[in-house]
C-alpha cells in the first residue's frame, strides 16, 4: 500500500484521475464480461439438457410419419405417400447419425445404440417392402410389411423407454445446473462486492494523496495567520504533482516571511539607534542652515563687487579690464543662477564665450575659438552647464601639451536627421581610449585633484545629466587620438522629439 502511495505521489493529479477512471472502468468491464460469459455458458448448458428429449420426440414423430407413408403406399400406391415416406426416412437417417453406435455399459448410450440399429433395420425392411410392391409381389411386400410393423412397435417402445431414461438423467442435470447457476450468482455477487471495495479503496487512496497535504498546508497557514510564523516549520513532502509544487512554493513563502520579519526587526533596531542620534543631528542641522544662509550672501556680495569693479574700470578708461571683470561676473552669475535649470543652447554658447574670454586673458590669447552655428537651433532646450565643462577639458588638456602652437577649439551646431548635433573639436594632446571607454560607459571618473578642477562639473557628470534630461535618447560620441586632438559630439533630439520638460 505504501509503495502504491509513493508511486501515486509522483503522478500528476490529472493523470491520477485518468488512472482511477480507467482502472474502475476496466474492472467493471472485466466483471461484466465474466458474468456475461458464464451466464451464456449456463444458458447453453440448460438448452442442451433437454435437447436429447426433443430429438427423440422428433425421431418418434418421423418414424410414425415414415410408417404412415409406407402403409399408404402399400395400400394405394400413391405418390404422395411415397414422397412422404422418402422425406421422413431421410430425416431419420440424419437424426440417427447423432446417436451412439459403440458398445457401452451406460444404459442411456446403450439405448441410443439399440434405437439406431432398430431404425436402420426398419428402414431397410421398408425398402424391401416398397421394392416388392413395385414388383407386384404381394406375398413379398406383405411379409416385409409385417416385419416393419413389428420393428415399428419395438422402435417406438425403445424410443419411449430411452426418452424416459434421458428425461430422468436430464432432470438431474438440470437440477445440478440450477445449483451451479445459484453458485454462479453468489460468485458474481462476491466478485462485484470485492471489485466495489477495491474501487472504493483506490479512490480513498487517491483522494488521500491529494487531501492529506492540503490539510497539512491549511494547518500551517492557520499557524502563520495566528501571528507567530517564526515557529512554523516547513512542510516535508515527497511529491512531484501539483500539490507538491504548491507545498514547495508555500515553504519558499514561509522562508521569505521569516527573512522579511528578520529584516524588519533589524530595521527597527537601526531606527531606534537613529532616534537616539536625532537630538544631536537637530543641533548640527541648525548650524548647517545658518551657514547655508551665510553662503547665499557671499555670491551676491561677489557679483556686486565685480560689477562695481567693472564700472570703476570703465570710468578709468580701462576697457579691457572692465570687459574681463564683466565676463567674470556673467560667468559666476550663470553658474549660480542657472544650476540644475533647463536653458536654450544660445545661453550655453554665451557662457562659453565668457569662459573663453576669461581663459584668453589668463593665457595671453593662446586660445583660438571659432563657431559654426546653425541659428535655427539656438532655441533648442538643454540642461544648463553642459558645454562649459567640455571646453574646460579642452583648455586643460591643450595647455598641458602646448608647445609652439596655440590652442584651437571649434564649436559646431548643425542638424543631422532628427537630431541637433553639438560638436566641440580641439587640437590638444588627446585622450586615452581607456578614459573614453570609462566616460561612455557612465563610470565615475575624476580628472584631477586640483582645487580649481574639483569645482567643475566634469564630462561624466554632463553625460549623466543629459541621460536624465533626455531619457537616454541622446547620443554621445568621443573621438580622440594621441596628439591629434579630441572631438566630442552630442546628438540631442530636436524640438519635435520628446524629452523631459
Amino acid at each position: 500500500m505504501r509503495r502504491i502511495r509513493q508511486l501515486l505521489s509522483r503522478v500528476k493529479i490529472r493523470q491520477k484521475l485518468i488512472i482511477v477512471f480507467l482502472a474502475t472502468s476496466m474492472i467493471a468491464l472485466g466483471v461484466n464480461l465474466f458474468v456475461y460469459i458464464n451466464l451464456n455458458k449456463m444458458l447453453e448448458r440448460i438448452d442442451a439438457v433437454y435437447s436429447t428429449n426433443i430429438n427423440l420426440n422428433k425421431l418418434s414423430d418421423d418414424v410414425k410419419n415414415v410408417h404412415a407413408g409406407l402403409t399408404g403406399y402399400l395400400e394405394t400406391k400413391g405418390t404422395d405417400d411415397l414422397e412422404l415416406y422418402y422425406r421422413y426416412s431421410q430425416e431419420i437417417t440424419e437424426e440417427i447419425e447423432d446417436l451412439n453406435d459403440q458398445p457401452t455399459d451406460n444404459a442411456l448410450k446403450l439405448g441410443e445404440r439399440n434405437v439406431r440399429n432398430l431404425s436402420k433395420n426398419y428402414l431397410a425392411t421398408a425398402e424391401k417392402a416398397i421394392r416388392g410392391k413395385r414388383a407386384r409381389n404381394v406375398e413379398l411386400y406383405t411379409r416385409y410389411y409385417n416385419e416393419c410393423c413389428e420393428s415399428f412397435e419395438y422402435l417406438n417402445t425403445y424410443i419411449y423407454s430411452l426418452n424416459n431414461v434421458s428425461f430422468r438423467t436430464n432432470s438431474e442435470s438440470f437440477n445440478t445446473m440450477i445449483d451451479s447457476l445459484h453458485y454462479s450468482q453468489i460468485l458474481c455477487l462476491s466478485i462485484f462486492i470485492i471489485v466495489t471495495l477495491m474501487n472504493v479503496l483506490l479512490i480513498i487512496l487517491l483522494t488521500s494523496t491529494i487531501t492529506r497535504p492540503l490539510i497539512k498546508l491549511s494547518e500551517k497557514a492557520k499557524e502563520i495567520s495566528s501571528g507567530n510564523p517564526e515557529n512554523v516549520e516547513p512542510l516535508m513532502i515527497d511529491s512531484d504533482d501539483e500539490i507538491g509544487h504548491v507545498t514547495r512554493a508555500f515553504n519558499r513563502m514561509l522562508v521569505s516571511i521569516k527573512e522579511y520579519i528578520g529584516r524588519i526587526r533589524a530595521q527597527m533596531v537601526t531606527e531606534s539607534a537613529m532616534k537616539e542620534k536625532s537630538l544631536l543631528m537637530e543641533n548640527h542641522l541648525k548650524d548647517a542652515q545658518l551657514k547655508y544662509l551665510q553662503a547665499q550672501i557671499n555670491p551676491h556680495f561677489l557679483f556686486n563687487t565685480l560689477n562695481a569693479a567693472a564700472q570703476l574700470a570703465m570710468m578709468e578708461d580701462a576697457k579691457r579690464t572692465g570687459d574681463y571683470i564683466q565676463n567674470m561676473a556673467d560667468f559666476f552669475r550663470y553658474n549660480v543662477k542657472k544650476d540644475n535649470e533647463k536653458v536654450r543652447i544660445a545661453e550655453e554658447i554665451e557662457l562659453v564665450d565668457s569662459y573663453i574670454y576669461i581663459m584668453n586673458v589668463r593665457f595671453s590669447g593662446e586660445i583660438s575659438f571659432r563657431k559654426e552655428i546653425d541659428e535655427s537651433l539656438l532655441d533648442v532646450i538643454v540642461p544648463s552647464m553642459i558645454l562649459q565643462p567640455i571646453f574646460e577639458n579642452s583648455v586643460k588638456y591643450g595647455i598641458d601639451n602646448l608647445d609652439d602652437r596655440s590652442i584651437e577649439i571649434v564649436l559646431s551646431l548643425y542638424k543631422k536627421d532628427r537630431y541637433a548635433c553639438i560638436e566641440i573639436r580641439d587640437n590638444g594632446k588627446g585622450m586615452d581610449q581607456k578614459i573614453i571607454d570609462q566616460i561612455l560607459s557612465r563610470q565615475p571618473l575624476e580628472y584631477s585633484k586640483k582645487p580649481d578642477d574639483e569645482k567643475s562639473v566634469g564630462l561624466t557628470n554632463v553625460i549623466a545629466r543629459l541621460d536624465m534630461f533626455f531619457n537616454g535618447k541622446e547620443k554621445i560620441e568621443i573621438k580622440s587620438a594621441e596628439n591629434q586632438g579630441t572631438s566630442v559630439i552630442i546628438s540631442i533630439p530636436r524640438r519635435d522629439e520628446k524629452c523631459i520638460e
